[in-house]
């Protein structure tokens, strides 16, 4: 069934694979088998001033949006210093690892998929090489103009008047932008991809959604799980039929087959941080009851 977890860090700990291998590193577990998901492992990390984990590799895929503070990451052989806004995705083998240098704690939302394996099953899926390259203390803000830089990015969210906003600049000193790098907008809602397979995944995406007041989904459902960090704003959000009311820091989970909705009706604008696990398949990632209820009144019975 659905679930809705709230965040209460009495409840954080140390990732198992990390208890020997960190310092001043907790995580938040707030969606994984023990919600009920099968394919997301989602949580918030948080990092202390001057704490930092190994450099490691996983055998699944984790994407994480930078919420507080300054946190150096390094990816195989680049070292970034992200600030909230920013963004990363790990690739499965790839080298990486946490520092944080600042005067205040660093926070991130992490999604993974496959879920990480729990100690209890015997098998671990978190490897820490002997002598890697470490790149941490050299790192710097990322220059995003670089074609190059595949695996981290920047995006705070779609404005309501992101078009004008983009159209008021020299239209030959631009950002380079295409349909790689758009907007999706659909019944006052803005979807911005973050993480997808023009970044190399295989097994998740994660994307910024921002609703307009009045913005609506109709209820609907997906043959993937679909996970919703609110990171501002506060609505009703639909889930199987039960109505809940979400805001900064909640995280609702839809599974398999679960029915959602969202109606933007009774507060201001609403912006929250969407992932999907597996990967939505290329046609039929819908289903909307309503269409297949119409569709039943006029051709069955």
């Amino acid at each position: 069934m659905p679930a809705v977890t709230r965040q209460d860090w009495s409840r954080a700990e140390v990732p198992w694979p990390f208890a020997t291998r960190s310092d001043g590193f907790e995580r938040l577990a707030l969606i994984g088998p023990h919600t009920g998901s099968v394919h997301t492992d989602l949580g918030v990390g948080r990092l202390q001033p001057g704490g930092g984990t190994d450099l490691h590799v996983h055998s699944y895929e984790e994407a994480i949006y930078v919420l507080e503070g300054e946190l150096a990451v390094q990816v195989d052989n680049r070292a970034h210093l992200l600030v909230p806004g920013d963004f990363a995705f790990f690739p499965i083998g790839s080298l990486h690892g946490f520092r944080n240098a600042g005067g205040t704690q660093a926070r991130w939302m992490d999604v993974n998929s496959p879920v990480a394996l729990r100690e209890a099953s015997g098998r671990r899926d978190t490897f820490f090489p002997r002598d890697p390259a470490r790149l941490l203390h050299k790192a710097a803000p990322p220059d995003f103009s670089d074609p190059t830089l595949v695996l981290v990015g920047h995006y705070e969210g779609t404005e309501p008047d992101h078009v004008g906003r983009a159209t008021a600049a020299d239209p030959r000193g631009r950002s380079s932008a295409g349909m790689d790098t758009a907007v999706l907008a659909y019944s006052g809602i803005s979807v911005k991809m973050l993480v997808d397979e023009h970044r190399g995944a295989d097994m998740l995406t994660m994307f910024m959604v921002d609703y307009e007041v009045n913005g609506a989904a109709q209820v609907h459902d997906h043959p993937f799980e679909e996970t919703y960090f609110f990171l501002s704003g506060d609505t009703d959000f639909e889930l199987d039929g039960k109505v809940h009311h979400l805001g900064p820091g909640d995280v609702a989970w839809a599974g398999i087959g679960e029915t959602h909705a969202c109606f933007n009706t009774a507060g201001g604008r609403v912006r929250w941080i969407e992932t999907q696990a597996p990967v939505p398949p290329t046609r039929h990632s819908y289903r909307w009851p309503a269409d297949w209820d119409h569709y039943e009144q006029e051709n069955c019975g």
